[in-house]
């Protein structure tokens, strides 16, 4: 039997020492709204599970919520969506060889146009038994990627063909590598010299002379070789094409870009400067 039917409320409050409008709460069930937005957070947590809560406002918002970082943030604790563990890494690089050293041509230097500088690197991708390798180039200002290539070794053939599928929609004023036997070779060097682009190294062990190539390679394994289950080399071609130029290039958002994708950052600005050509004599 309910107390409230058998003694009156004040005195089971004094008995209690509880206030009389603690007794008459009852809490609301959470606003719809609430409901969905949580849903749509553990949503797009999911499909990028190691966006951090600033990106992930920023899709919520291309979703067409009302919210801000310091909600979307108490949500994410709420729901146990915080962090996310370190990366081993693996050395990809062999910088002793004979082949000529070029200057960093691109420290402290901000693009200001696509191809105005590509970065070049190269990570290895774990199979069920045995290493494959990834090369890749960026384009700094667009953060687009221009070239890619999966190969079983790091012989010259992995950089170079991704070089050439690269230089199939453009070439870059500078292009920019760490000191690897793959990017000094002189195959790799005479398809650059015959685009007229400068080439530029990072200086051996100073990976941040790279920073741009080694954050997308950071990226490349954190949301797609670390979370996928490769079934062999074919199969982790297919995939890992499908994140470069699928899901990084056309949904994946920026915050150096505005929170846009690599795609619409570029159609952006090619849109924008093509009214200001017109607009000139």
């Amino acid at each position: 039997m309910s107390l409230a039917t058998s003694y009156p409320v004040q005195v089971i409050c004094t008995v209690l020492n509880l206030p009389r409008s603690t007794f008459y709460y009852h809490p609301a069930p959470p606003a719809p709204v609430d409901i969905s937005l949580r849903s749509a957070l553990q949503r797009l947590a999911a499909e990028w599970p190691t966006y951090g809560y600033r990106r992930l406002t920023a899709q919520l918002r291309r979703a067409g919520y009302v919210v801000n970082s310091k909600r979307v943030r108490r949500l994410m604790a709420e729901l146990g969506l915080l962090g996310h563990p370190p990366l081993r890494r693996v050395r990809t690089t062999n910088s002793t060889h004979p082949f000529p050293r070029y200057p960093n041509l691109v420290q402290g230097r901000v693009a200001g146009r696509p191809d105005e500088i590509w970065v070049a690197d190269i990570t290895y991708v774990h199979l069920p038994r045995d290493f494959v390798y990834l090369a890749v180039l960026m384009d700094v200002f667009t953060r687009s990627i221009r070239g890619w290539e999966l190969g079983r070794t790091l012989e010259g053939s992995l950089t170079l063909t991704a070089l050439k599928r690269a230089l199939l929609t453009g070439a870059p004023d500078i292009h920019h590598s760490d000191q690897g036997v793959q990017y000094a070779a002189r195959g790799y060097v005479a398809q650059l010299e015959a685009v007229e682009a400068q080439v530029s190294m990072a200086t051996v062990g100073e990976p941040t002379e790279n920073g741009y190539a080694e954050r997308l390679m950071r990226t490349i394994k954190e949301e797609c070789v670390s979370l996928t289950e490769f079934q062999n080399f074919t199969d982790a071609k297919a995939q890992l094409g499908r994140f470069l130029d699928q899901v990084y290039q056309q949904k994946r958002i920026h915050s150096a870009l505005g929170y846009l994708t690599p795609a619409e950052f570029e159609s952006q600005w090619q849109t924008e400067h093509a009214q200001q050509e017109g607009g000139h004599p």
